[in-house]
């Protein structure tokens, strides 16, 4: 469950869906082609992380990496019922290891506290996500910052071409890909990460 800012309601999680390689400049940063088309994957509900929690470094990993990434909380099928920012936690060494060898990312993006996500700001399908910014910080410094404006696909194509995929429900989570700069983590590390300083998420690696 997600608290939903201004309301005593909580947000029912169901599936995470993510969207690979939605920024031009990430897509060349992880050595792939930013025209093909969006790359879906899913995380469990479990992985899902409250703002403020305390966050176990992952096991068979030296390589946590951090992914700021726009959330929409869909409310049906095509209906956004709100936003927040989250995080998308990756153990890249694993992720490395499953695209040489072709195999899913499941190893690399599926694990405890593997998607924190912040409150969910209220809002539908007529908000214009393209004013917003993303930064986050790792203790104090800038590593990840951009405008969703630079997003390959915007959230409604990407709910438009995920509801051709997969049946979208409501409590549904969308993380919409991460802009440049992703970088390693590690223990007793501090992540702040925010849209417009409107909705943060903090969170250490324990």
């Amino acid at each position: 469950m997600i608290p939903v800012r201004g309301s005593e309601k909580q947000f029912p999680v169901n599936m995470v869906y993510c969207v690979g390689r939605n920024y031009a400049a990430h897509a060349r940063e992880m050595g792939t082609d930013e025209r093909q088309p969006p790359l879906f994957f899913s995380k469990p509900g479990w992985t899902v992380n409250a703002a403020g929690s305390n966050i176990p470094y992952p096991s068979s990993t030296s390589d946590l990496q951090h992914e700021i990434e726009l959330v929409l909380a869909m409310g049906s099928e095509q209906n956004i019922y709100g936003f927040a920012v989250g995080v998308d936690l990756t153990r890249r060494d694993l992720q490395a290891r499953a695209k040489k060898e072709g195999r899913p990312w499941f190893s690399a993006k599926v694990f405890t506290g593997a998607a924190p996500v912040s409150k969910i700001i209220p809002t539908d399908n007529n908000f214009d996500f393209s004013n917003l910014m993303l930064e986050l910080t790792v203790n104090g410094e800038v590593r990840q910052s951009a405008s969703c404006r630079d997003m390959i696909w915007s959230p409604a194509d990407i709910v438009r071409n995920l509801a051709g995929e997969a049946q979208v429900k409501s409590g549904d989570l969308i993380f919409t890909g991460t802009p440049a700069g992703v970088s390693t983590i590690k223990k007793e590390d501090k992540i702040h990460a925010e849209i417009n300083g409107v909705v943060g998420l903090d969170f250490t690696i324990i």
